[in-house]
């Protein structure tokens, strides 16, 4: 079985699950973004961040700093 036809499966699956009747040309765009942003995601999920520490009171309307620290 191929990826694709997994991936077919699952959101097929998924769409039934929430009672979603989708016709072949929204399956196509549904299809199209799962290929496009998938591989990334797995990206995310791979990704090691045990190591790091937590932003203490994050203020996420300014970006952080080189050192960590949130620019004013």
């Amino acid at each position: 079985m191929e990826a694709s036809d997994r991936a077919d499966d699952f959101i097929d699956g998924g769409l039934a699950s929430l009672g979603i009747e989708a016709d072949e040309i929204e399956r196509a765009v549904i299809g199209a973004a799962h290929q496009l942003f998938w591989p990334g995601i797995l990206e995310l999920l791979s990704l090691d961040l045990g190591e790091l520490e937590p932003e203490r009171d994050p203020d996420l309307s300014k970006a952080p700093d080189v050192n960590g620290e949130r620019a004013l």
